[in-house]
């Protein structure tokens, strides 16, 4: 499938004399994706040394001196998806996998999501039975809440990197590798969205992607950016001074 894309950001720093943001919204191949072309606009951008982070991620060092007090960054690109049942395989500039069954305080294991569970001879029917079990337990948690009856746990809907983020700490608490990871989707009702999701490790096959928001595994709707241990690792981008608000943003996604 051919998608194109359209991601604005727009976010407040106040007035500093100086501001820097470490920025991961390039998206790299993967058997699942290619990229027929990719842009990224903001201030200093063109500027911006280029490396590649401890997990394998394109980033990008943005410097400005007395920046506006409202900054925009717009990204585009254009990719071609293969379906690929959520395999991702080996990716080149990969950590070894065993740096990602370290814990984080974001991906704590909830015994609740484990119990019962050993991680055996199969593997990718655990790592199934996990991402059914998290977008139960989150679904049901945001369906209560939305009518009106709030639990003691958790006091707002869940959101996308909740689900990532359990889903990681779960699979963690098996002994498994498991990585956060963040891009954007074309959902079934043509709705686009900046999201997150997960991909837990198996040794035959690589890297297997699990969405439990949708309790699927990404397919060709998916477009991926950057991988981390959790949500703040992969963030598309962070800022010094920290943002003022929270970023405005806006993703439009056709299909074609």
């Amino acid at each position: 499938m051919k998608l194109t894309l359209r991601h604005t950001l727009t976010f407040s720093l106040g007035t500093p004399a100086r501001a820097v943001q470490h920025v991961l919204l390039t998206a790299l191949a993967t058997p699942q994706q290619r990229i027929e072309r990719w842009s990224i606009e903001m201030p200093g951008f063109a500027e911006a040394p280029t490396f590649r982070d401890a997990f394998g991620n394109k980033a990008h060092v943005v410097s400005q001196v007395k920046p506006d007090a409202e900054i925009v960054v717009k990204v585009t690109g254009a990719v071609e998806t293969i379906d690929r049942a959520g395999v991702l395989g080996r990716l080149d500039y990969d950590p070894m996998p065993a740096m990602f069954r370290r814990p984080t305080e974001a991906t704590r294991a909830d015994a609740r999501l484990i119990e019962g569970l050993k991680d055996g001879s199969d593997r990718i029917a655990v790592l199934h039975e996990l991402m059914d079990r998290v977008h139960e337990q989150f679904t049901a948690t945001t369906q209560t809440q939305a009518a009106g009856e709030q639990t003691q746990s958790r006091g707002s809907p869940a959101k996308p990197q909740d689900f990532a983020q359990a889903f990681v700490g779960a699979t963690r608490g098996l002994g498994v590798p498991a990585r956060y990871v963040t891009g954007y989707l074309l959902d079934d009702e043509g709705n686009s969205s900046f999201h997150a999701w997960a991909e837990g490790w198996d040794e035959s096959l690589g890297w297997i992607s699990f969405d439990a928001v949708h309790n699927v595994c990404p397919a060709d709707t998916y477009v991926r950016l950057a991988s981390g241990l959790d949500a703040m690792g992969a963030m598309p981008i962070r800022s010094v001074p920290v943002w003022d608000e929270m970023p405005v943003e806006m993703v439009e996604i056709t299909a074609g």
